[in-house]
């Protein structure tokens, strides 16, 4: 029974070693990336203006700010009094020239009676001939400028040129537009990351480049699509791709980390450090035991899903750092 309870005891006392053996990291300095956070702006990789076809008084507006339409959606409709008239106007030479059409072609059959019993000649019925095809073709004319016309009244019907948000409509109901005025601003074709990153940094940008990116609360990861060659006002601009972005304000600003250069640093596990009394420490296993050493920590970063904290001082890599056993 003795020996029973002091096995016991000898296990109790090898307990802790044996958690914090289980428990224990090996400090190895490893390459991370210097990150530099950036505004970037929502875009819209198209923002095109639904414009009027034909200049008059907008008689209809269906869209606001904000709505969302498709790609012919109609916007709005503008529409000229005097088309009205030159229809009217046309309408009328056409019942006149298809009157004039009528009497040539009677006065065409007739001759062809006369000529076959010889009462007229031939240049006569020819003259005849040709009076009904110029009447003919004069009719074919006026018909072709009433559906010029008409096509011209078609366009006054204002269209969305691609499908997306509304972004602005400058022109309110009632307003008289000329032909070419934009009525509505459409934002489509799927929305990007706009940056604009000093100068200095250039260099350090990478196409393709992973992009951690903070948007309405959370993370996502975007992709440095293109980078443009041209320096405006000492700062290059960049676009970030991506797939699940906020697009409910389109130029909002949010923030973005660009990737910088790598550099070894010393990386930890966030739960190994313990704050006291306003410092921080860690527990070192070495051949004499387990001692607590003060660091300094820097900022925590998530590797593969896990907290790592950065030691700026106080750890140089090669040691074994385990857990704070309570």
């Amino acid at each position: 029974m003795k020996l029973f309870v002091v096995t016991l005891v000898a296990l109790a006392g090898l307990l802790p070693q044996l958690a914090l053996a289980e428990s224990g990291y090996r400090v190895v300095p490893t390459m991370v990336t210097d990150w530099k956070t950036v505004y970037g702006q929502i875009e819209a990789k198209d923002q095109i203006p639904a414009r009027a076809r034909l200049g008059g008084t907008l008689v209809e507006l269906s869209v606001s700010e904000g709505d969302m339409v498709t790609a012919g959606q109609e916007l709005g409709r503008v529409v000229d009094a005097k088309i009205a008239f030159q229809l009217d106007a046309l309408d009328a030479q056409i019942a006149a020239l298809e009157s004039q059409m009528a009497n040539a072609a009677r006065e065409l059959t007739r001759g062809e009676e006369l000529r076959t019993r010889g009462v007229i000649t031939v240049q006569q019925l020819d003259t005849l001939r040709t009076q009904a095809e110029v009447v003919g073709q004069q009719l074919a004319a006026q018909k072709a400028s009433r559906q010029v016309t008409e096509q011209q009244a078609s366009e006054g019907v204002v269209l969305a040129p691609v499908a997306g948000r509304v972004l602005e409509v400058p022109v309110a109901k009632g307003a008289v537009v000329m032909a070419g005025e934009s009525v509505a601003t459409v934002a489509g074709g799927g929305f990007y990351l706009r940056l604009s990153v000093p100068e200095r940094f250039a260099g350090a940008l990478q196409q393709d480049a992973p992009i951690a990116i903070d948007t309405a609360g959370r993370s996502v990861e975007g992709r440095l699509a293109k980078i443009y060659p041209l320096i405006a006002g000492g700062r290059v601009e960049a676009d970030v791709e991506v797939a699940d972005l906020n697009s409910e304000f389109v130029g909002a600003r949010v923030l973005v980390k660009l990737p910088l250069a790598m550099r070894e640093a010393v990386l930890i596990p966030a739960e190994m450090v313990r704050t006291r009394s306003g410092l921080d420490f860690v527990n070192v296993s070495g051949p004499g035991g387990t001692v607590e050493r003060a660091v300094v920590p820097g900022p925590v970063e998530v590797i593969e899903g896990k907290p790592m904290v950065e030691i700026l001082s106080g750890l140089t890599g090669g040691e074994e750092v385990v857990a704070h056993v309570e």
